[in-house]
């Protein structure tokens, strides 16, 4: 089978793409033809190192898939040859990626591909879609009624905070970098979207929520919680999920006495039991409407070392050119 891997860790150039054994499925496991394999920043991490976790070499790339089901193990009951299944949290902690043409997935990682929607969205919606309700429900315990704010509501986790906050009742705001993404972002239902290269966001989420925001699901790698923590309400949560090398001041004299609370979380941290009712609901969503992923770039399985520049720029450059999730298409 063709696939993107890596035989040790360092920049891009480090990806090869070329032939593997197909793997067979054990007890409780399935094969998938892979349609689609999402990236996402732990997928920069792996590959250069930076971020250590068991690798066997030659260790194939990527963590999100889509695509449809070609075997079943011994015992697997819930799903059968022919269903068309998405997935996240692969190639971490030991579990094989999925940039390649087939890839081996325990049964208990698979959902159910919405009828309509393609597997290039489905891949692109699978780890930011479950990092995002994580974040929102599970840590942030968010409320209906309850005012949201997420920096970067075009990008991948943040579209996805945006609509499923609007989806449970919340009021969101939100900012991007460019009025197209601005526009963007009151396509996905922002109440409130805002360019943070020219709007006073503090002055301006003060006028949204005059009583504070109660849950900021925060994005960026770089939080100022000097200027951030002042603006949540009243035991307001603060959701931290990026940034490994920061260190920003904290301001104690805003923040406790409000009985305020900063959570943070890593998604790979999280049971495929805990991530089963992110799925159910994000399909559930899908299928009603009020859910859409948003693909940036697709690059052939070909272009892997490619899409990973690209991401990379993106993520941890500043570049600026992506709009959504970098997907790679496994023809």
């Amino acid at each position: 089978m063709r696939a993107a891997y890596i035989e040790e860790t360092g920049t891009p150039d480090v990806i090869k793409v070329g032939d593997l054994p197909t793997p067979q499925p054990g007890p409780g496991q399935v094969l998938v033809r892979v349609r689609a394999a999402a990236l996402n920043p732990i997928d920069l991490y792996i590959r250069s190192g930076l971020v250590a976790m068991p690798l066997a070499f030659p260790y194939v790339i990527a963590s999100d898939f889509a695509g449809t089901i070609d075997k079943v193990g011994e015992g697997v009951k819930s799903h059968r040859a022919g269903d068309r299944v998405w997935g996240s949290n692969q190639g971490l902690l030991g579990r094989p990626g999925v940039a390649s043409e087939y890839a081996v997935v325990d049964e208990e990682w698979l959902h159910p591909t919405p009828a309509l929607l393609p597997d290039v969205d489905a891949a692109a919606m699978a780890m930011v879609g479950i990092t995002a309700h994580l974040g929102l429900f599970r840590t942030g315990k968010l409320q209906k009624g309850e005012t949201v704010y997420v920096p970067g509501g075009s990008g991948g986790v943040g579209s996805m905070v945006v609509q499923m906050a609007k989806a449970a009742g919340a009021r969101v705001a939100t900012s991007a970098g460019h009025p197209d993404r601005v526009e963007l972002c009151r396509k996905l239902g922002a109440d409130l979207a805002l360019d943070y290269k020219t709007d006073d966001i503090p002055a301006r989420l003060r006028e949204f929520a005059p009583d504070g925001i109660d849950v900021w699901y925060e994005t960026q790698r770089d939080p100022n919680l000097e200027v951030t923590v002042p603006l949540l309400r009243k035991r307001g949560r603060m959701i931290l999920m990026a940034g490994r090398a920061a260190k920003p001041p904290l301001p104690l004299g805003s923040f406790y006495p409000r009985d305020c609370s900063l959570l943070g979380f890593a998604v790979f941290n999280s049971t495929a039991e805990e991530q089963r009712p992110c799925a159910f609901d994000m399909n559930r969503w899908i299928e009603e409407g009020r859910l859409k992923p948003l693909v940036g770039r697709a690059f052939p399985l070909e272009a892997a070392a490619e899409a990973h520049r690209f991401l990379e720029a993106n993520t941890l450059h500043a570049a600026g050119s992506l709009t959504g999730k970098v997907v790679l298409t496994v023809d």
